[in-house]
């Protein structure tokens, strides 16, 4: 995962952050703006709400999309990435934010975040990409070890596993530097996970599922919370 998604950073980070963007075109004017957009939606779909002395993890930076919005929001945000190029480029991007740690995440956990050390998780178009829905699971449990009690999660998974199926289209654009690369591959196409297992995992996290919004979509919302 980290040679895959180094591999997209230095080939147009932007891009594969947001694909709703031009691939060799960055616009970083939208490109800050459609995270302060996409973390108004989030919350509000699952009735969350962040607060200005909150700690808060952003699973999946990349190059600080959704991490710059947090930032504004509240007192401090973890920033936990698998790819290396992101984070240097998600430091260079945001060097006014004095509030946010970045950190190189190891593909499967939270380490090195401490136990009971955040007030909020937040992931968006993250687990989506990982192969092994397991791992998605474990990131689920480990955010029951770093949220405090009482905290909570808003994050996306996917509950659909048509979209994650590989499709022919643009191969020779992709060869010739034309199309973006990489969209064939399982650490792109990454996989769904179900609702029953994501409700085990979140009860051996320590986790209560409060909110689920799109259920059977590639676009599901899950509010979770910590038990007390």
């Amino acid at each position: 995962m980290q040679r895959f998604w180094d591999a997209r950073a230095r080939e147009d980070a932007l891009y594969f952050i947001d694909t709703r963007h031009t691939y060799g075109a960055p616009d970083l004017e939208r490109f800050w703006a459609s995270g302060e957009e996409d973390l108004d939606l989030l919350l509000a779909r699952l009735g969350a709400a962040l607060a200005p002395t909150d700690v808060v993890v952003d699973i999946g930076c990349g190059a600080g999309r959704l991490t710059r919005a947090l930032a504004a929001r509240t007192a401090e945000v973890v920033a936990i990435d698998v790819s290396a190029e992101m984070l240097e480029r998600a430091r260079a991007l945001n060097p006014q934010a004095a509030n946010i740690t970045w950190l190189h995440g190891d593909g499967t956990s939270l380490a090195p975040i401490a136990d009971a050390s955040a007030d909020a998780c937040v992931s968006h178009v993250v687990f989506q990409h990982i192969p092994d829905p397991e791992i998605t699971l474990g990131y689920v449990r480990e955010i029951g070890r770093v949220l405090r009690p009482g905290g909570w999660a808003a994050f996306q998974v996917s509950n659909d596993p048509a979209i994650h199926v590989r499709s022919r289209g643009q191969g020779l654009r992709r060869l010739l530097g034309r199309a973006p690369r990489g969209q064939s591959d399982a650490r792109w196409l990454g996989s769904a996970v179900s609702l029953e297992d994501l409700r085990a995992a979140a009860r051996e996290g320590g986790l209560v599922l409060e909110r689920v919004e799109g259920e059977g979509t590639q676009y599901c919302l899950v509010l979770a919370r910590r038990a007390r």
